[in-house]
């Protein structure tokens, strides 16, 4: 009989590890179990030649590709389980979202946070909305965990390995085929720790793998962390939730400061897209028990926001000026658009916006470059040039 030398048992064993930890799948004891089988293959960039490009595949075009995981998060309370659900009856019933087109299909479900009568109340105001009934939805799958264990992975030592739960989720997905798949949320269904690199790459990575077998995209909806609640980055736990998601959305009140003039206003921001453009922005309105975009502003109405947010800029301006405080037109850390739309006199106005205050001002010839501090020391800052008017 042949025997492996010990030293390409080990090899064969740090291969099977490197695989599993780099693909995203739950690392066993290769004592124990074969290496997966690969479906994977080496092939030359030449033979793309004949073959039509594939398009890109979208759910929502440019907010929720197909075929991989976004992650949707929001803090307690925003409505991101409504605005979530509104998404799976517009998919399952081929109507709009917030305006826009989506790719009509089946829909699964998943809530560990409401019960059937909440599913059942929502559900019923979301058609009621949209002029839609019952026999519209009926490709939408529904799942209530709560109260339930919810977990979709096992936690063993390092390795996370697919739950009861996830096998059923996806014998459902393999039986129904769905172009969405909804996890809400994932302090039910994650059970280890959420800053623990390793883990949350795994994780994803399963998910992920659900969404390549069923061609379909599946979003997880989360809780952002204090600090990305306070950064306003929307970012729950470790930074490799947004590097593991290939689409980040966030749901946020509009406040100014800490006030919260309209409390049915929300934001829907684009956090992340690596097959799209980020930094976009819907402004969302609770009417009657769903959410709706606001129409998109007319020309009056851009003319308006742009002279608020000149009027912010300056004034903000004009009070660190005062406190003899500077700031820059540079990208960094005293950069005058970040710092300032942090500040609660910014009147909820974006750092988008502020950026182009600023630049419309220095286009005009209402600011200019300063100086501060001596030789190496020497920094510049913003100030309004000679002559211009105090905050309108």
């Amino acid at each position: 009989m042949r025997v492996a030398h010990p030293s390409i048992d080990e090899g064969r064993m740090n291969a099977h590890r490197e695989f599993q930890e780099t693909s995203g799948q739950p690392r066993t004891d290769p004592s124990l179990a074969t290496p997966p089988e690969r479906f994977s293959r080496f092939y030359s960039a030449a033979n793309l030649q004949s073959k039509a490009v594939p398009p890109r595949e979208w759910l929502v075009e440019g907010l929720v590709p197909n075929k991989t995981v976004t992650l949707f998060s929001g803090d307690g309370g925003t409505g991101k389980s409504l605005l979530a659900h509104q998404l799976a009856v517009a998919v399952a019933s081929g109507c709009d979202w917030l305006g826009m087109r989506v790719t009509q299909g089946r829909v699964i479900f998943l809530s560990a946070e409401d019960d059937e009568d909440e599913l059942h109340r929502r559900t019923d105001e979301i058609l009621r909305a949209t002029v839609r009934n019952y026999d519209d939805v009926s490709g939408l799958t529904l799942r209530s965990l709560a109260g339930e264990d919810a977990l979709l992975v096992s936690e063993r030592g390092p390795a996370l390995t697919a739950s009861i739960l996830f096998q059923d989720l996806e014998a459902r997905a393999t039986n129904e085929q769905p172009a969405l798949v909804v996890i809400d949320t994932l302090a039910d269904v994650y059970p280890a720790n959420e800053n623990d690199r390793a883990k949350v790459r795994q994780f994803v990575g399963i998910l992920r793998g659900l969404a390549i077998r069923q061609k379909c995209a599946v979003m997880l909806l989360a809780h952002p962390s204090l600090s990305g609640l306070s950064s306003g980055s929307g970012m729950s736990g470790s930074t490799a939730w947004n590097n593991s998601v290939r689409s980040r959305l966030y749901m946020e009140r509009i406040t100014e400061g800490t006030r919260e003039p309209d409390p049915d206003r929300r934001r829907l921001r684009t956090m992340k897209a690596n097959y799209g453009p980020i930094g976009g922005e819907i402004s969302l309105t609770w009417r009657d028990g769903v959410f709706v975009a606001e129409r998109p502003p007319t020309g009056l109405d851009r003319l308006a926001a742009n002279a608020r947010a000149e009027r912010v800029f300056l004034a903000l301006l004009d009070e660190w000026a005062v406190q003899g405080r500077h700031v820059s037109a540079s990208p960094g850390v005293s950069f005058a658009p970040t710092v300032f739309a942090a500040l609660p006199k910014a009147e909820g106005m974006t750092k988008h916006a502020l950026r182009n205050a600023m630049e419309a001002l220095f286009s005009r010839g209402e600011l200019t470059l300063g100086e501060h501090g001596r030789g190496v020391n020497a920094r510049k800052h913003i100030e309004r040039a000679t002559g211009a008017g105090r905050a309108r």
